[in-house]
């Protein structure tokens, strides 16, 4: 096996012969397995050993610049808080850029200033715009390792993504809605904060096949822009039920979801299915109260947690590893919450 220590230092960590080592490593034979066994853990605590010294002292200031509702942002900030003691022994210090909406040219204005400025890396969650994948490649270029958040950027410069296998994400809403509305007619609204982030468009089209593919005969009302924001969800909600008197159902890719309670209440309808993403606090009393039927999750402080590791392999602090696995899609009811539920 490959490996940078000498056989000298293996022997003292694993309690053994430089000439019991060098046979192990080289294969020659006559040596116990519980032996090469111990030769091997002996390696593997010397890496780890080694990981920990290149982190001692290491502080990392990362910037995280997202796009998103406060409720959602509030959710990612309490996350990466919780998981900064894991990073330890390294020290990982952050600047938060947060907005709700707002023109591109905003979110390029503040990347290039962190270009300028300089940073250990940046986490970023925004929409798959041309404007935001040239101020990626333009980080990139200053040796800022982008890792993006959530929703992905696949064709830009960024070094990584983190975040759940959305379309997966929007066939599970899809199987759900599907038990659960049964024989009942009735059409179904779905909701995306915007059609610029690829995040929601995934969990769309993978809701959109699934219950095309089982449920062929259930008809799908879209709407979108409303940015996931109370005031302007509320006036697109309304017009679709006054447009649709058969929507039963919603499946919110994109929050916004107490004005769309409230829309259904003003217009004395019925929402007999209620999908949403994220347990941010809204979602969290929303699903306390019974108001809402699931909420698909994924753990925030996994995803935030692979984020600040990526930025640490990028600048040879960790070793290298594998791709990123998708964070699982949990499918939670108010009767299986985790606490406390914003948390993760």
């Amino acid at each position: 096996m490959g490996h940078p220590f000498p056989i000298r230092e293996i022997a003292r960590q694993a309690g053994l012969s430089e000439a019991t080592v060098d046979r192990v490593l080289n294969g020659r034979g006559g040596v116990r397995e519980s032996t090469a066994r111990e030769v091997h853990r002996a390696i593997a605590d010397l890496d780890r050993q080694r990981t920990q010294v290149r982190l001692v002292g290491r502080t990392f200031m990362v910037d995280i610049v997202m796009q998103s509702p406060e409720r959602f942002s509030t959710a990612v900030r309490a996350a990466l808080e919780a998981e900064l003691p894991s990073l330890h022994p390294a020290v990982v210090r952050s600047r938060f850029h947060f907005r709700e909406t707002g023109p591109a040219g905003e979110l390029v204005a503040v990347l290039d200033r962190i270009a300028r400025r300089g940073s250990q890396g940046v986490l970023l969650k925004a929409p798959d715009v041309p404007e935001i994948t040239a101020a990626v490649g333009r980080l990139a270029a200053a040796g800022i390792p982008v890792v993006t958040l959530v929703t992905d950027l696949p064709v830009s410069a960024r070094i990584g993504h983190v975040g759940s296998d959305n379309r997966a994400a929007g066939a599970t809403a899809a199987y759900l809605m599907g038990q659960w509305l049964g024989d009942r007619p009735g059409n179904v609204l779905t909701s995306l904060s915007s059609g610029f982030f690829r995040n929601e468009e995934e969990r769309e089209m993978g809701f959109r096949s699934t219950m095309r593919a089982r449920h062929p005969g259930r008809t799908l009302v879209e709407i979108a822009e409303g940015q996931g924001l109370d005031a302007t969800q509320y006036d697109l909600v309304r017009a679709a039920l006054e447009r649709d008197p058969e929507i039963r159902a919603v499946y919110s890719i994109g929050g916004g979801n107490i004005a769309t309670l409230r829309a259904f209440e003003d217009a004395e309808r019925e929402c007999a299915v209620f999908i949403a993403h994220d347990l941010d606090h809204d979602n969290t009393r929303l699903l306390r109260e019974h108001r809402l039927s699931a909420v698909l999750h994924h753990d925030l402080r996994h995803d935030l947690r692979e984020a600040c590791h990526t930025v640490m392999r990028a600048h040879g602090a960790l070793p290298p590893a594998g791709p990123t696995l998708p964070s699982a899609i949990q499918v939670v009811t108010p009767y299986n919450m985790p606490a406390p539920a914003v948390a993760g």
